[in-house]
């Protein structure tokens, strides 16, 4: 028990992304941008969607959600790495990595379901248009949202409680840039198989479920958009499904390859890469692809720019 509580009160060691190497210094500066970018990019995004009526659908609100997720995600992480880095402190608090682990679990499993759910209103949109009032009205976006963001806590909320509950053994240092359950688990002292076994449970609820859904809903929208007797409009169709699909792609093959594997299988190198994807790429290209390739989305910061910062002629 008194080694127990003696690690409960440890801090832990983040080993980091990156090295004392020129070529990390690279790579420093590449992610310092991207978090400028992804932070400017997804608060855009909101302003536009809550300042514009045009942007008042039910798709534009489940954006928004997508976008404030995406900036706690990488604020949750990027600063923590750059603050590393350049002070050469890499320690973290034992209740500092517990928030690490809740914010990150239940920002990815809320994106997930969020996901699964933006494909679903294009679904609707697409191949059953005349019921897209019905079907996806505000409450039923409002629900999907804040569904999202509950069953995304709650899980988040278990998963934490167990990954801190095991003893931790030897330096503590995490081989990893932020806390990440499977980085964690090993250095526990004891056998973690069965916490392993509610991961794989809860990578099917979050990550195999919502991923086949999506691809589902993207096979109807390809299959409806194929019958279109428009050759522009197919063309413009398969350019945003197949943009859609790789962003989707980038996202959730790393986030099952990581999280869905036994402990055993794991490797600091290939975690550490995987992990870049869903915690600083997709964060950077969902505004991208999802908003700002979108008409609308260009028209409302066209008409924005102009009343705001053009003068009047």
């Amino acid at each position: 028990m008194e080694l127990e509580n003696q690690t409960y009160s440890s801090d832990f060691i983040l080993l980091g992304l990156f090295s004392s190497s020129q070529t990390s210094l690279v790579l420093f500066s590449l992610t310092c941008i991207i978090f400028i970018m992804t932070i400017t990019e997804n608060t855009v995004m909101i302003f536009l969607i809550r300042g514009t009526l045009r942007l008042h659908t039910p798709m534009y609100f489940l954006l928004s959600h997508l976008s404030f997720m995406d900036i706690l995600h990488i604020s949750n992480i990027v600063p923590k790495m750059v603050a590393d880095y350049l002070s050469g402190n890499k320690t973290i608090s034992f209740a500092g990595c517990g928030i690490q682990i809740f914010l990150s679990l239940t920002l990815l499993g809320g994106e997930c379901l969020l996901l699964a759910a933006m494909s679903y209103d294009r679904y609707i949109a697409i191949c059953h248009p005349l019921r897209y009032p019905i079907l996806m009205n505000e409450l039923v976006s409002v629900l999907m949202a804040g569904g999202s963001w509950l069953v995304g806590t709650v899980n988040s909320t278990v998963h934490t409680a167990y990954a801190l509950h095991f003893p931790f053994c030897g330096p503590r240092a995490i081989d990893h840039f932020f806390c990440e359950v499977p980085a964690m688990l090993k250095l526990s002292c004891v056998d973690t198989s069965h916490y392993e076994k509610g991961v794989y449970v809860s990578g099917i609820i979050f990550l195999v479920i919502p991923f086949s859904m999506i691809f589902a809903s993207y096979v109807q929208v390809l299959l409806t958009v194929l019958q279109m007797k428009s050759s522009e409009a197919r063309r413009k169709s398969f350019s945003t499904c197949s943009f859609h699909m790789i962003v989707v792609m980038m996202y959730y093959g790393p986030f099952i390859f990581t999280y869905m594997r036994p402990k055993s299988y794991h490797t600091p190198g290939q975690d550490k890469f995987l992990a870049v994807f869903y915690t600083i790429l997709t964060p950077a290209l969902n505004p991208i692809i999802y908003s700002f390739r979108n008409k609308d989305v260009l028209t409302a910061m066209k008409n924005i720019l102009e009343n705001n910062f053009l003068p009047n002629r």
